[in-house]
Order: structure tokens, then sequence, then C-alpha cells
């Protein structure tokens, strides 16, 4: 991950009390609150960091620290050994059974960080997520814990690098981060590709074999000479609403209707996958063996994250809901245009035994020493783009009555934000007291005229010079994500990253814009150059802003409207006048709505640089009409997904990937180069 200030670090650390001192002009900049009163301190359990100027790479800062044992860390949240599994020194398996065991504690303050309209080298969302819960638990003495999606490989050897974080807030072991971990996305592959051999294997047997054949072969005789069903067939039974017991009982008819999934090729959705940027897999050809003659189909792959296994471990409360949520999964359709699952199949269960260890969040460790959860990692464009519930649920529990669970929402707030509100929180129950909007002054400028922004080429005189009206006029954006946040019910607090060549009336104008567009408080942050410290005042304003919600969460729509009316509601959000639908999206809306799946969450799947369509339409742009031209379902995981746009599912390697600057030091056995 590109963060906003990791080649601009502040060349001074800022003092914590009033007044501020700006690096750049020399001269005082006002900030939102005093914390001449406070004095941060550093708490028994936190490692006091030792920065430096320049901000080295994120990787020789992460090896430079060594970690705690993970034991220690459970330990401070009072975590029993009985209640997670070790995968070595500095990583570990929260069991869901401690959440059965702090059931009935009081949860602590739930904060949810976005950010606008990003520029295409991201403004520092995960590093502010971290530095945040650094401040408070490192500083503020706050019982914290932070809360992450687990980053793809495919951005890291491709062309964004990890998502641990950088410079002074980040997660170590960073290189464990951002590579293998505890094997969640890998299970995940697993059980894609097994779902995904199950369909073509079923379709290549129903093509060679009677109904009688068929039925005798999924329900053979046993060595006593008696069929029985499965308890997976017992759902397919009761899908059919055929309420038999023995296969011997069934009809010709019901045993046809039981056999035969009868798959429509053309209606398949469901796609391969694995967790590597490769192009030329986006499309391709099964079936063109020798025994596999007439079988041809164009089919893909996709990149592992961007599976709905993926969504399903995201949005999951249990492993009795996970297993419900995989059987219910759809790949396509009948040829008489009824839904097929992975249980019609029978392998939901198969996919839950290989899942049911990635169910469980991995507990890892920030640069200061507090708590991270790490779980899930679903694509923020085609899926909601959040961590876990599991993990924030039981992290809510451990933190207690006072503490704070930190989680990021991806991309701008209108894709990651939007999401969090209306899918994860309608499927957790939870209510976040705080949602934070990061921002920097790079972008705005953007977002008022100024140059294009593209990542590997440098960054136009326009963003490393003083233009105040630039950033008033790309203040628009801001104050746009600031509304739509409000809309929910909750308080908002913008944390403007700040570059070493930001200027004091450059801030003052991004505070001051963000505080009459309605936030609650709006902070300049240090945390990338100087860990928790540089975010000590996010961390209070973000408890203030927690201490003080008076409203109840407020969705932006119901459930129980229609599929257009929903994606309307959130294209009107984004500034929309009206919505256009292909002929292929009113075609996939009614067959949704006749198959029962109407009252189901919206997740719209655009371009995370623009609110519309447009990727180049920036600012507040209105009045534009969305053109939607397709819609899909992710059933299992529990939402219909339209598509805005093209957008891609399995991402290329650049000419030059980050896989050039990574290597290990083989005397150490450290890893380098990673960023």
């Amino acid at each position: 991950m590109v963060v906003a200030n990791r080649h601009l670090p502040f060349p001074h650390p800022p003092p914590i009390a009033r007044p501020y001192i700006s690096p750049t002009v020399k001269t005082f900049v006002s900030l939102p609150h005093s914390t001449e009163a406070v004095i941060p301190t550093m708490t028994s359990s936190s490692r006091k960091l030792q920065v430096m100027t320049p901000v080295p790479s994120d990787i020789d800062i992460a090896n430079s620290v060594e970690p705690l044992h993970i034991s220690e860390i459970a330990k401070d949240l009072n975590l029993s050994p009985l209640h997670y599994d070790l995968y070595g020194k500095y990583k570990a398996k929260v069991l869901l059974s401690a959440f059965d065991e702090l059931q009935d504690r009081e949860d602590g303050y739930y904060v949810v960080v976005g950010g606008i309209t990003p520029t295409p080298l991201g403004e520092g969302k995960s590093t502010t997520t971290v530095g945040l819960c650094q401040a408070l638990g490192a500083y503020l003495n706050k019982k914290v814990v932070t809360c992450l999606r687990q980053p793809s490989q495919g951005p890291t050897f491709g062309i964004k690098g990890g998502a641990a974080g950088g410079g002074y807030s980040q997660v170590i072991p960073m290189d464990e981060f951002n590579l293998h971990l505890t094997g969640d996305i890998h299970a995940i592959t697993a059980s894609n590709n097994l779902l995904a051999a199950a369909i073509d294997a079923r379709m290549f047997h129903e093509a060679s074999q009677s109904d009688k054949a068929l039925f005798n072969r999924l329900c053979p005789v046993n060595k006593e000479g008696k069929r029985s069903f499965t308890d997976v067939m017992f759902r397919r039974l009761r899908k059919l609403g055929i309420s038999k017991t023995s296969p011997d009982e069934l009809t010709p008819e019901e045993v046809k209707r039981f056999a035969r999934l009868d798959i429509d090729p053309e209606s398949i959705t469901w796609r391969r996958v694995m967790d590597v940027n490769d192009r030329f897999l986006r499309k391709m050809t099964v079936g063109q063996g020798s025994e596999e003659k007439g079988m041809i189909r164009e089919t893909g792959f996709d990149i592992s994250v961007a599976s709905e296994i993926m969504a399903v471990l995201a949005l999951t409360t249990s492993l009795d809901d996970m297993r419900e949520r995989l059987g219910t999964m759809v790949i396509g359709n009948s040829r008489a245009g009824e839904p097929i699952t992975a249980d019609d199949l029978g392998v939901g269960g198969a996919l839950t035994v290989l899942m049911k260890d990635a169910i469980h969040p991995t507990l890892m460790q920030t640069l200061e020493g507090t708590p991270v959860l790490v779980h899930a990692g679903p694509f923020a464009n085609i899926a909601h783009g959040n961590s876990s519930i599991v993990a924030d649920k039981i992290a809510l529990k451990l933190v207690g009555p006072g503490g704070f669970v930190v989680t990021e929402a991806g991309f701008g707030s209108d894709i990651g934000t939007e999401k969090f509100m209306n899918i994860k929180c309608r499927y957790s129950g939870l209510r976040p007291q705080c949602a934070v909007v990061v921002a920097t002054v790079r972008a705005l400028k953007m977002h008022g005229g100024g140059p294009g922004v593209v990542a590997g080429r440098p960054l136009d005189h326009a963003y490393v010079s003083e233009n105040v009206s630039l950033v008033e006029a790309g203040c628009v954006n801001l104050a746009k994500h600031i509304s739509n946040i409000k809309a929910y019910g909750v308080n908002v607090v913008v944390a403007v990253n700040v570059f070493s060549t930001d200027t004091e009336a450059e801030l003052n104008a991004v505070r001051k814009f963000s505080m009459d567009a309605g936030a609650f408080d709006a902070v300049i942050c240090s945390h990338h150059a100087h860990g928790g410290k540089g975010a000590v005042d996010l961390g209070i304003a973000v408890e203030r802003a927690c201490q003080n919600i008076t409203q109840p969460l407020k969705f932006l729509y119901p459930l129980d409207i229609s599929i257009k009316e929903k994606i309307e509601a959130i294209a009107k959000s984004y500034g929309a006048s009206g919505v256009e639908y292909s002929d292929q999206a009113e075609k996939q809306i009614e067959m949704y709505t006749q198959q029962g799946f109407s009252n189901l969450p919206i997740c719209m799947s655009k371009t995370q640089y623009s609110f519309s369509h447009d990727a180049s339409k920036k600012g507040a742009p209105s009045g534009f009409v969305l053109p939607v031209r397709d819609v899909r379902g992710s059933i299992g995981a529990g939402f219909i997904y339209p598509l805005v746009g093209t957008m891609s599912t399995m991402p290329g390697l650049p000419t030059r990937p980050c896989f050039y600057e990574i290597d290990i030091d083989t005397v150490t056995g450290k890893v380098v180069g990673l960023s």
C-alpha cells in the first residue's frame, strides 16, 4: 500500500501540547483541541518507538522491532490460553469460544475508518487505522483492538504493495501479515476450486447417464443392501419439498428432480480462483481433454479475495451460520430457471470443513504492542470490502466498556463505509459511534481540478507547493463524504494525513471546511512519521465523538423495497439524478425477484476514484445517470451486486511489479523489499 506521507515525512516530531508548529512554514497552525492537560505516556505493556528522519522503508522499520510473543498480547486482552491457538511466536488464532464466554459483557466503542475519494496512490487509510489504535492504546491508556482485512498476495507482488499500514504505524511481523499469514486465503482458494470442480464434474456425469443410473450412483446400495441419503442430500430434498427419508421411496419423477440438476452452462457465474495477479487467466476454456469432448465452455479465473467464499467469511456470525451461507451459494441456474446451490451439488459440508480454521480471526500486534485482529479480505468493489463480523464482535467484548475497536472500510466512504453500514451492520447488529474520514491535501487538490495523479510518476508542482484555492475547491468531495456518513446518525471525525509540503494555510482550510460541513472534529495527523504519538489528538477527538453520540443508526434503505428502489437510493447518495439499466440488468433483476432474493441488501460495484461511474469525474459530481450494465448475486454471502462499469476481478502485473524488490537475507532469514 502506498500511504500519504511515505516519501514526505515530517523533518521533526510535532510537540504534543499546543501550539503545533508546521515543519514546512515554521509558523503556528491552529489545531482542534488543546492537549496541554493530557501528557501522553506509554502504558506498561507498550513498546516505545525510536523514530528516525527521514522515515525508513516499511520493511526496515518492521524488521527493526522485535515483536512481543503473541501470548503477551493475548494476556493484555485477558484472553485465556484455552481461547487461542498459537501459530508460531507472533500469531495466534482466536477461537470463537472466546466470544461465547464473554457474550454477556458490555461492548466497547465501535469506530469505522473510511476515506475521501482517493488518488491512485492511496491516502493512508490503513496507516491511520493503525496509528489511531497505537495512540489510544500506547499513549491514552485505553483498551483497544485494531480490526483489519488480510491482504491479497496479488497487490503485494503486483503494484500496490502490502496493507499492513506504513511508516511507524504498522502491523508486525509485516512480512507474515502480507504473505501466507495463517492460510485463510489458501483455504478460500481450495474451497472455491473444489466447488468449481464439482460443477463441471456434475455436468459431465449428467450428460452421459440416465436418471436411474445417476440416482443409483448418488445413492448406492451399501454392504447391508440398503440405500440412504447423506445429510447434505436432505437439504436438497427439503428444497424440492420432498419429505421422504429413504431413496427407495422416491417416485421416478422425484428421482429425476433429485438427481438431475440440469445446469445451464450459460448461467454459471462460479469461476476458479488463485491469489496471484495473472491477466492471462481472465478468460479461458475448460473441457478440452479427450474424455470431455462436447463439454467445452468459456470461463476464467478471479483473484482469490474476489471469491464469494471470502465475502461469506467476512459476513458470517458463527460456524453454523457459515455452513448455511456456504451451502446456499448460487452457482448458476437450471435450464428451467431454478437457482442451483452448493448444497444441490452436495459440497456445502465439504466447503465448511475446508474453512473450519479460517473462521477464527488471527491475533497480531502493532509496532507499539497494541493488539490487532486480522480476518477476511473481500474485494471492496464487487464485495463489501470490510474485515469480518466475528473479529469485530470478539474484539468489542475483549476491550469491554470504555475500550475501542477500530475497523477499516475499503476504498472511499461512498463504497466501503456505505457497505459497512448497510450490509455489515445489518448482519452483525452492531452500530458504530464514530466514523473517521481520512483526507489528504494532495487528494483534495486533485478533486479541486489539479493535474492527474499517476502511480509511479512524480507529482506535479501543484501538489508540492501552496495552493489554497485548489484545496478549497476540492473540499466539495470531503463535504459530500461527511454529509453521507452523518445521514447514518454517526459522528464524523476527519483525519488529515499530513505531508511535509502541506502548509499552514492549506491545513487550516481543510479543517475549517470540515467543521463547516458538519464534522464533529478535524485533526491533523503525523502517525506515519511518529507512530501513535502523531495520532494522539485524533484519539482524543474519536473518544469525544463516541461519548457524544445521540442518534440511532439509520440505514440508507429498508430491505423490503424492490431491488431497483435500493439501487436508486444508493445512486442518489452518490449524486446521481437517476439510474439506467441495460437489458441484461433488467433480466437479472426480474430473475432474482422471481427467485425470492429481492430482500437482500445491495453491494454496488463501481470505481473507487469517483462518486460517479466515471473515474475522471472528480470533486462531487451531480446530475449524472448511473448506468447499471448487469446485476449479479452473492446469495450465500447475502447481497445483490449491480455492476456499474467494468470491474476487473483478476488484476494484471505491471511492467515492473513489486516482486522486483522482494528477496530474503539468507544470513538472517529476514524478508527485504516488501512495501
